[in-house]
């Protein structure tokens, strides 16, 4: 009995101080007249014609919005094409994986950095391994077109050296690593 009279104690000290701090709090929720004052000075300054946003703009490097995993098939000499996902990825990393349309042939990995030229909207891919770089023409933000190591168009037809974002085609068909 001494048992549960000191386990009573306890329980009815702690709901004491819990409610004696609860009590002591000053309430922290401000009126709805407050914020209906809020809420209407908002609506005005949104509302006014001569409202200079410029002072609170930053400029936005468009390279860091071009990320996504764009895929394709390239042409190929001695096969039939050459499966490529190039995935740009944040902090101008990407990783390039190809794979040659044969039976039973195996994936290759590429790692490496890429810079972006708003101006001749061309993306450069900087292998970490090798010193051959690639060139990518952005046609838009959703296609890239391989070009020649010189940095020209491949002649012929433009649609078998293009890799399009996974998130603008209706195909589902991609690499998953």
């Amino acid at each position: 009995m001494p048992a549960l009279k000191k386990q009573f104690i306890q329980k009815l000290t702690l709901i004491f101080f819990s409610t004696l701090f609860l009590a002591s709090r000053p309430a922290m929720a401000e009126t709805d007249l407050a914020d209906q004052k809020k809420l209407l000075n908002a609506r005005v300054m949104s509302r006014q014609q001569n409202t200079d946003h410029a002072a609170h703009l930053t400029p936005v490097d468009k390279s860091l919005e071009f990320h996504g995993v764009f895929y394709g098939y390239l042409p190929c000499d001695d096969c039939d094409g050459i499966k490529a996902t190039l995935s740009l990825k944040q902090n101008n990393n990407y990783l390039l994986v190809t794979q040659p349309a044969k039976e039973s042939s195996r994936e290759f990995y590429e790692k490496g950095k890429y810079s972006w030229d708003d101006k001749t909207q061309i993306v450069v891919l900087t292998p970490r391994q090798e010193s051959t770089t690639r060139q990518y023409y952005i046609e838009n933000e959703g296609t890239l077109i391989q070009l020649n190591s010189d940095g020209a168009r491949a002649k012929g037809d433009s649609d078998r050296y293009t890799l399009r974002r996974s998130d603008m085609t209706k195909s589902r068909e991609v690499h998953i690593h």
